[in-house]
């Protein structure tokens, strides 16, 4: 794996993960544009880390970076979910930061038609759904 590889790689998970934070930015919430590019960035670059030293170093495990991305991103959602008056709020928020490290693992693993499909999956869920829930369910979001 090259460099440009890996840029391509960072590119792509920029793009992925900015769709994916221009939609809650526009809804206001606290991790927006910003955080959902660099938590796909992050986990793009340290899945093709991962690959690389796997496929580089003799007896090396190249999942255990991925694992460790999983776990280091259940922190950063839990950061995203407060209790405000009897209320939970962030629990959206936490899952579109967890599913924007499982599209860049993906992206760092060569997934690219994966790593779109679920880009896709999640605008669709956040946005149609969205729509759905007020308009059905009354509920605030």
């Amino acid at each position: 794996m090259s460099e440009i590889d890996i840029i391509v790689k960072l590119l792509i998970a920029m793009v992925l993960g900015g769709l994916i934070g221009y939609c809650r930015e526009i809804e206001r919430k606290a991790a927006g544009l910003r955080t959902h590019i660099l938590v796909t960035m992050g986990a793009a670059l340290l899945m093709a880390v991962s690959i690389y030293i796997g496929t580089s170093f003799k007896g090396a495990d190249a999942g255990r970076i991925a694992a460790a991305v999983v776990t280091g991103i259940g922190f950063i959602g839990a950061g995203a979910i407060i209790r405000e008056r009897g209320e939970v709020r962030g629990i959206t928020t936490a899952a579109s930061i967890w599913i924007c490290a499982a599209i860049g693992l993906t992206i760092g693993a060569d997934l690219y038609i994966a790593a779109v499909t679920a880009t896709i999956i999640t605008l669709i869920v956040l946005e149609i759904l969205r729509y759905i829930e007020k308009k059905y369910f009354k509920k605030g979001i």
